[in-house]
């Protein structure tokens, strides 16, 4: 017996350049943004970050929620946007059959932050009663689950900047074991503050450039990346149930594939080789082969290291040549967040045929010069297969398949 289609029947997004998915793409699909690039806080020097623009109750309803840590709080807006577009409400589901994927990987980071600051100032009196429920990993899962009287399994899954395509994965896994009927799969985090901003400057992985275009992937010139923030929801359910209930279908989860490096803290492989395998082992759930593939959606972060592995692997396993984009370029990294968002802009990108630019890479590296890299501006190609690559810390590699 087949496994049965995964269909996506709604997104929503919350960027540094949009407030949603339609906003966010277009400003992807232009490779440019009318918002600038702010200082990284608590790092010296002129360092830049992206930030999603502050907002209120235009965007996020509800008693309480303005004083969520941000990453529960772009949680919930996502959400609440994938389940506008979806037509499906709590009103009418059975909560039991319903479950929550959040991929996130570091928590209530700005919260811990004050939190520590207050302690060390004023001593233990001054910690409010609300720095765990608000901080801990799992508290945007445990949210949306009462925001949205969900009953059944509640998961948050960590695999640092990998997480939110892991947590479509595993979402698309609980409809297929019969567990869920449908599944919203977030991919959230909030980690530009001093402490993620200082940690990541002193390891090097930042962009040392002060330009707006800072963030360059695969260019000659790439230094490392932009720390960002934000969240994209996707609400996934069996496509034949879908149909039934008469919702619109933006794209199809087709393969997931999941794998360690066992190689470095910190350092992909050199030559992907972890990467390569969660590629194969992707299509291969998808029973697809490489020469399906029309589109990649790169990890694509702007670390020297980590586009010349990721480079090496799409040469050696796509000779095709297929169509390639980098959505941080414009974005910046959010992290744990990164492979949702990332996943929306792929599922557009299948429905439109529009692939959109590598923002501020004007030529691919010459030492990487079998990748097709689209720059300068989007390009119409059609593809019907596309593979979006995560990649994160612990040496986790995340590939999703998705197609129209």
């Amino acid at each position: 017996m087949s496994a049965p289609a995964i269909a996506v029947t709604g997104t929503g997004t919350l960027t540094p350049v949009g407030t949603d998915t339609d906003t966010t793409w277009e400003a992807v699909r232009r490779g440019e943004s009318r918002a600038g690039l702010a200082p990284a806080p608590g790092v010296s020097g002129d360092l830049l970050c992206r930030t999603v623009a502050p907002f209120g109750t235009e965007l996020l309803s509800g008693r309480g929620t303005a004083k969520l840590d941000p990453f529960v709080r772009f949680a919930l807006v996502a959400a609440d946007q994938a389940l506008a577009e979806s037509g499906l409400s709590p009103d009418t589901w059975d909560g039991s059959r319903v479950g929550i994927v959040v991929g996130c990987g570091l928590g209530g980071a700005a919260t811990l932050g004050t939190a520590h600051r207050k302690l060390a100032e004023a001593g233990p009196d001054a910690v409010s009663p609300y720095v765990h429920p608000r901080s801990l990993v799992n508290m945007a899962a445990g949210t949306l689950a009462i925001r949205h009287r969900v009953t059944g399994p509640a998961h948050t899954v960590v695999a640092a900047c990998a997480s939110g395509a892991v947590a479509v994965g595993v979402g698309r896994d609980l409809i297929r074991a019969g567990t869920c009927d449908v599944v919203i799969a977030v991919g959230t985090d909030a980690g530009v503050v001093p402490v993620i901003a200082a940690g990541f400057a002193a390891m090097g992985a930042l962009a040392d450039s002060p330009a707006d275009d800072a963030s360059r992937p695969f260019a000659a010139d790439r230094s490392g990346f932009v720390l960002s923030e934000g969240a994209a929801a996707l609400v996934l359910e069996r496509e034949d149930a879908a149909r039934a209930r008469g919702a619109r279908t933006l794209g199809r989860i087709l393969g997931y594939g999941f794998t360690t490096d066992a190689h470095h803290p910190v350092a992909p492989h050199p030559d992907a080789l972890g990467a390569e395998a969660a590629v194969r082992a992707a299509l291969a759930d998808a029973g697809l082969a490489p020469a399906d593939v029309d589109h990649v959606n790169a990890h694509g972060t702007s670390t020297p290291q980590n586009d010349r592995g990721e480079a090496k692997l799409i040469g050696r396993l796509f000779p095709h040549r297929p169509s390639v984009t980098s959505n941080k370029g414009l974005l910046g990294h959010s992290l744990g967040a990164a492979g949702a968002i990332e996943a929306v802009l792929t599922l557009r990108t299948l429905a439109t045929g529009v692939v959109p630019p590598t923002a501020h890479t004007p030529a691919v590296d010459p030492e990487l010069a079998g990748l097709d890299l689209v720059v300068g501006r989007e390009r119409r190609t059609d593809p019907a297969i596309a593979v979006s690559h995560s990649f994160g810390f612990g040496g986790s590699n995340c590939v999703l398949v998705m197609g129209t």
